[in-house]
């Protein structure tokens, strides 16, 4: 019996002393007496880490400060060790994984800062030349299909598109008119590039040579009458984009082919000059738009142009005609009106019991006019014209580019989006 109370005599003080550690002073914890050896060191280890250690400040949890707990780990069986259980180690907490922002997939370009453009087609096309006259110092990201690039906007791969819509010469480009509707991009400037053709082939090959003329749908019909005035009777196949058409070349090593592409893509491929300047009109300027996720603030300071797309499910002219009264009352002008089937009822079914059954497409309108968004003109005549078509959307609100067709691509140029941003 003696020897059991002296254990527990002894015992006592080493568990009070535990029970303390973070708060116990060194001179209560050498009266407390081990009952073994080991006791004895463990008692020291405890002593050590109190009194030499200065013990750390008190972490924040859910950002309240905490006094009573440590971040250093508590003994076992301790009061600290039971309260201690929800804290984080300080040790790891530095090491857990940051939650992911919106920077952290695409850091949104701040000003001055480099600008990802997708285009569609190879270095050397046109659109490359494009995308640099709209945004100077860009990267330019080039796409293999109009698709593409939209694509490339949309999952943050780019930050903006430059596509052709149309031609002085060729027309509409439309099929980018269908994907400014299939997508949910905003045309947010425009762009209008001088296009100048030349006919590029392999070094040392002639003329009379030549079996086949290839390049994009749109540069053989710019050319076409020049290349017979020329003398080339020859095939005319189309391809992707022109100066794809001189890569093609190039890779191949076809000598009985030439290509209509630009002077820079003649550079780039190891191609020489036949015949500069071989477009119909020397006025041939294609005019491309800029594609960004988010649309810009309207503004009435500049000269600004709007494009809109609407449809409607009435027969007649009757409704068309409300639609470009609305803006003739305001004094608004048109600069553009394309009209497209309807992708999802290309074709309406009417029944008339004297005549039988007729059919009639469908239309959808794409429509520019001179005004910004921000005028109350524009305003008024969106809103009566919402009142008599089935769908009415806006694509974008945006600068016109005022800079004369004559003029060359300037480095120092800068976007009617660029100035937007700053």
């Amino acid at each position: 019996m003696e020897a059991a109370a002296a254990i527990r005599s002894t015992a006592a003080p080493r568990m009070r002393l535990a029970g303390r550690s973070s708060r116990g002073s060194g001179a209560a914890a050498a009266r407390a007496t081990p009952a073994s050896h080991s006791d004895w060191q463990t008692a020291c280890a405890i002593l050590s880490s109190t009194n030499d250690t200065p013990s750390p400040p008190a972490p924040k949890v859910n950002g309240q400060n905490n006094n009573n707990k440590l971040a250093a780990p508590a003994i076992p069986g301790s009061e600290d060790a039971v309260s201690g259980l929800d804290l984080v180690p300080a040790a790891g907490a530095g090491n857990l994984p940051r939650p992911l922002s919106i920077s952290d997939l695409s850091p949104a370009p701040l000003h001055g800062a480099q600008l990802r453009v997708a285009y569609q087609g190879v270095p050397g096309a046109y659109s490359e030349a494009a995308a640099g006259k709209a945004y100077p110092g860009c990267e330019a990201i080039p796409c293999d299909q109009f698709e593409v690039a939209f694509q490339a906007v949309e999952l943050w791969i780019a930050d903006r598109a430059v596509l052709p819509v149309e031609n002085s010469l060729g027309g509409s480009i439309h099929r980018n008119y269908d994907l400014l509707l299939r997508h949910r991009l905003h045309i947010v400037g425009e762009v209008q590039l001088p296009v100048h053709h030349c006919l590029l082939a392999l070094p040392g090959v002639r003329r009379e040579l030549l079996a086949r003329v290839i390049s994009h749908p749109q540069a053989l019909a710019q050319c076409e009458h020049t290349l017979t005035r020329m003398g080339l009777n020859v095939a005319r196949e189309a391809f992707d984009d022109t100066a794809g058409a001189a890569e093609h070349i190039a890779a191949h090593a076809l000598r009985d082919t030439a290509a209509i592409a630009s002077a820079r893509a003649a550079e780039l491929y190891g191609l020489q000059v036949l015949a500069d300047g071989v477009q119909d009109d020397a006025g041939n300027v294609t005019r491309f738009v800029m594609l960004a996720r988010e649309p810009i603030i309207p503004r009435t300071d500049r000269p600004f142009k709007t494009s809109i797309v609407l449809a409607h499910d009435r027969e007649g002219t009757s409704v068309l005609f409300k639609v470009l009264s609305a803006f003739a009352f305001r004094d608004i002008s048109l600069t553009k009106i394309e009209s497209r089937p309807h992708r999802h009822r290309p074709i309406r079914l009417v029944d008339d019991a004297n005549v039988g059954t007729a059919k009639h497409f469908e239309y959808m309108f794409y429509i520019d006019f001179q005004a910004s968004m921000a005028d109350v003109r524009a305003q008024n005549a969106l809103a009566e014209i919402q009142e008599f078509t089935s769908f009415l959307r806006v694509l974008g609100s945006y600068p016109m580019d005022m800079t004369p067709w004559d003029a060359a691509p300037s480095p120092s140029s800068s976007s009617s989006d660029q100035q937007q941003r700053g």
